[in-house]
């Protein structure tokens, strides 16, 4: 007769004869570590300034006073700025695009390079450089005044905000579509023609359509961007008292003209990252809706614009040109001239400009600074996008998708909205006052562009590499650092020398955070620029538009 044992005498014989069961033990290898380490990184230089921005502003209450007129002014001309240009910029970057990829355009490989230099340039160096063209003591006004008696027109004002907002900002559209061409198959196009369109008409229904998600992109991308420029609206709009909320906010932090002025720009800086966050989150919704098409081997046969191929070449050619070039040759006749208004002549040509300018106390010591926080900030950056560009393309991982988008997000908030947060912050972490918060605002706002740039190469490489290592016996730690991470380092150099010459240059966070002893040359610029010194503003000026030159080009070098 077969006995029937209990549970509780099933458990008696275990407990009796069988080993207790242990509960698995989590693994913490080399991976493990990196990754936790990344993420604090994150969670101290990205969640907690956004984090205690949206708490203070919360806290505060200041809904009332950011209602007032000149706030309201301020966010009306913000807006109305941010979108104007970003339309313009997509009109001319995506209209560049389609002519240099998909038509016999003649010159087509420097045009680009013309058209693709304003991202070269500093916004506010370029808004200096445009007031030696269309300023009131340009050349062509005095020209005009004198057979007229009045100036032609000037670049102070709103007009001129929006303009100088699309010149540097067409090259981003210009970017994001050119990627969308190449990536629309060219049979699409072919099979249009054989069925009898047209060269234009088989562009204009078949490709533009297309790259509709890119063009959304581009405008999101850079209406944010635009939204809290500081410098473009402070040396061209203050003149005519077109105020926008980073001019605003400057005013407000320096003289102190409202009550708690930090809670207000928080205030303030919550109101811009909610409408930032909301673009970002339209633009995730519109990419689901885009076309996912198959890749084609056919080149796409270019529109061959026929009679008009060198009329258009020229116009092409000439508007470039004159967005490029010309404001170089400005700044460089401004830089030799002694004084705004001097006639170019060869008499008048000096460089005591370019001596005043290199020996000011203000240059050296700005230049001293911005060079530390710009190597710092490369550096930094480039350990943290090293790390996390490899870790979410390489590994396998529920929180990769969640650690990548911690890390981008600040590319999508505009700068004013970073300085405001750690603005606030300094005081709690004692970094108030010290050119160590600047060093903090530039690697919450530049880290995206090491991860970005490391992730791309990764992202299209297979796994085989580290596969075969893992098979031949090393660790997941050992070969993501001998496989991965050795892969990824020309990546990362690129975006660091990146990071390190944007930081050099950059000017919205520097002169809201500005303390003592941490001029930068941003900050030294604007500040000649201010006082009236316009010519020495300009020569250095143009010596930093050179040294940034010479840094990419050797950035490009380094990549390939």
């Amino acid at each position: 007769m077969q006995r029937v044992l209990t549970g509780a005498a099933v458990r008696g014989r275990a407990r009796e004869g069988a080993r207790p069961v242990r509960a698995p033990r989590v693994r913490i290898d080399g991976v493990s570590l990196t990754r936790a380490l990344l993420w604090a990184a994150c969670l101290a230089l990205v969640l907690v300034p956004l984090g205690t921005i949206l708490v203070l502003a919360a806290g505060g209450n200041h809904l009332a006073t950011i209602l007032q007129g000149d706030v309201v002014e301020a966010a009306i001309n913000s807006l109305v700025s941010a979108t104007l240009s970003a339309a313009g910029a997509v009109i001319v970057g995506g209209g560049l695009a389609v002519l240099l990829d998909r038509t016999d355009l003649p010159g087509r490989r420097v045009l680009r390079l013309f058209a693709l230099s304003p991202l070269l340039v500093p916004p506010f160096v370029g808004a200096i450089a445009w007031i030696g063209i269309a300023g009131p003591t340009s050349p062509v006004n005095l020209w005009w005044r004198d057979l007229f008696g009045a100036p032609l027109g000037t670049i102070y004002g709103g007009h001129g905000v929006v303009f100088l907002l699309v010149v540097h900002s067409y090259p981003i559209a210009m970017l994001v579509v050119s990627a969308a061409l190449r990536r629309v198959p060219a049979d699409l196009e072919h099979a249009a023609r054989i069925g009898g369109a047209s060269a234009v008409r088989a562009l204009g229904t078949v490709t533009v359509p297309l790259l509709r998600p890119a063009l959304v992109s581009s405008f999101t991308l850079i209406a944010v961007s635009n939204l809290a420029d500081f410098g473009i609206p402070s040396i061209v709009g203050l003149p005519e008292r077109y105020v926008t909320l980073s001019t605003l906010v400057y005013r407000y932090i320096q003289s102190g003209t409202v009550d708690r002025p930090l809670e207000v720009v928080a205030t303030i800086g919550a109101v811009l990252l909610v409408i930032a966050l909301g673009a970002l989150v339209l633009d995730l919704l519109a990419s689901r809706r885009r076309w996912e098409l198959d890749s084609s081997a056919s080149t796409p046969q270019r529109l061959p614009l026929g009679r008009s191929r060198l009329l258009v070449a020229v116009l092409a050619w000439a508007f470039v040109l004159t967005l490029t070039l010309l404001p170089l040759l400005a700044l460089l006749s401004q830089s030799l001239l002694p004084a705004p208004g001097v006639p170019l002549a060869i008499e008048n040509l000096t460089l005591d400009n370019v001596v005043r300018a290199v020996t000011a106390k203000g240059t050296a010591t700005g230049a001293t600074t911005s060079v530390l926080l710009a190597v710092l900030a490369g550096l930094v950056c480039g350990v943290l996008g090293l790390g996390i560009g490899t870790l979410v393309t390489r590994t396998r991982a529920r929180d990769n998708g969640l650690l990548r988008a911690v890390a981008i997000l600040p590319q999508a908030v505009p700068g004013l909205v970073i300085a405001v947060a750690w603005l606030v912050l300094a005081p709690r972490i004692g970094l108030f006052n010290t050119p160590w918060l600047i060093l903090c605002a530039y690697i919450t706002s530049f880290v995206a562009l090491v991860v970005q740039a490391v992730a791309a190469p990764l992202a299209a490489t297979p796994l085989t590499v580290e596969e075969a290592a893992r098979a031949s016996g090393a660790s997941r730690f050992r070969a993501l650092l001998d496989v991965s991470f050795r892969m990824a380092v020309p990546a990362a150099l690129s975006g660091t020398v990146l990071v390190a010459l944007t930081a050099v240059r950059e000017l919205t966070l520097s002169v809201l955070l500005l303390s003592p002893g941490a001029q930068t040359l941003g900050v030294t610029i604007f500040n000649l620029q201010q006082a009236g010194a316009y010519n020495a503003a300009s020569a250095l000026s143009l010596l930093i538009t050179l040294i940034g030159l010479a840094g990419l080009g050797l950035a490009a070098r380094s990549s390939r």
